[in-house]
């Protein structure tokens, strides 16, 4: 019986990130393989963004990058060096919630939960880019964010409700 010999796999390389996370300064030392969303769970302890369908189908993994939405899920990490991350543990300013997440307890915009970090950031970059003028633009600026529940009414509007008092 004959063996083959594989070649001995190089250790991966890790690179030095720093960046700003909910406002903070935050370093890391990453390979270049690893998502933002893997570094925002597994090194930053930050587990309400979601890993939904972990092909950036569902939106359960939507952060704020420099204010812009992103999915997690399909960002490496590296590529984000010295950007401004929010995820939901980062919206709120203290004890006091965001406007948009104050909202969607009010009009009762989740039922699982397990959509909602990634809806709520969703729905702040959506006010934000001016795209919350109507129920139908609330709905096709937040079709990116699939909700198992079927909680959409309520998350329009929970978002109507934000704009409209903005």
């Amino acid at each position: 019986m004959r063996t083959t010999e594989r070649p001995a796999v190089p250790p991966r390389s890790s690179a030095p990130l720093t960046l700003r996370l909910n406002g903070r300064d935050a370093t890391f030392v990453v390979e270049p393989n690893v998502t933002l969303l893997d570094l925002l769970r597994e090194r930053a302890g930050l587990t309400g963004t979601k890993k939904g369908c972990d092909r950036g189908q569902c939106g359960a993994c939507t952060v704020l990058v420099n204010g812009r939405r992103t999915l997690s899920c399909l960002a490496l990490a590296l590529v984000h060096a010295g950007d401004e991350i929010t995820t939901i543990e980062g919206l709120a300013n203290g004890g006091e919630l965001h406007a948009v997440q104050a909202a969607f307890v009010e009009h009762d915009a989740f039922q699982c939960g397990f959509c909602t970090s990634g809806q709520i950031l969703s729905a702040v970059a959506v006010i934000a880019e001016g795209r919350a003028h109507s129920d139908a633009e609330i709905s096709e600026a937040m079709s990116g964010n699939l909700c198992r529940c079927g909680a959409y009414p309520n998350i329009v509007a929970a978002i109507a409700a934000v704009q409209g008092a903005g």
